[in-house]
């Protein structure tokens, strides 16, 4: 059995609709209607290795998760693999991951990546907002303003850590109080 030309177009504008409708409905409150550049280029070797979530604008794709963590490799392919662990309503709930890719966008200094977790239909903006000199805390954020990341080399960073990160997102021009805080296991 074969699949007339227009059959198959109109299956591929039907599912484009669909994951645009899933992905409408996972939208939050634009937390900064003006998202800045990224400030600075990234090294993705510095980059790679594992990230703590210590904040974020809530979502319907991380609803009730805590201890969440982001590694980040280096393929052979010149991608980035992404995977993504979830601990379900506590930080000893039951473990969700969610593995992806990324490409960087050129010019970008590698700040801004496309990540795609649902193959190659649908790839979403990452963009590393600004970062610390030394790699220790980075802030990720995207063209909308709707969805933030603060991520953190440490589990359980410095009350001084937390303090500058959220100085800078709020010099970035996002509302503070819709951050919110990541529980993480204790050291």
């Amino acid at each position: 059995m074969s699949i007339k030309p227009v059959t198959a177009l109109a299956l591929v504008a039907g599912l484009s609709v669909a994951l645009a409708g899933c992905a409408t409905l996972q939208r939050g409150p634009v937390g900064n209607p003006d998202v800045p550049e990224p400030a600075r280029s990234v090294d993705l070797h510095r980059y790679s290795g594992l990230w703590y979530e210590i904040g974020r604008y809530e979502n319907g794709f991380e609803k009730g998760c805590e201890g969440v963590t982001a590694r980040y490799t280096l393929r052979e392919d010149g991608l980035v693999g992404v995977l993504n662990t979830c601990r379900q309503d506590s930080v000893d709930g039951e473990a969700r991951t969610a593995e992806g890719k990324a490409r960087v966008v050129e010019d970008s200094g590698n700040a801004k990546l496309k990540v795609s977790f649902f193959g190659p239909f649908y790839f979403g903006d990452y963009w590393v907002l600004d970062r610390a000199e030394d790699y220790s805390w980075s802030i990720v954020g995207e063209p909308s303003g709707r969805y933030l990341w603060l991520l953190s080399r440490e589990p359980n960073p410095s009350a001084e850590v937390r303090e500058t990160l959220l100085r800078r997102v709020a010099e970035l021009g996002y509302d503070t109080s819709l951050v919110r805080p990541v529980a993480q296991p204790p050291a």
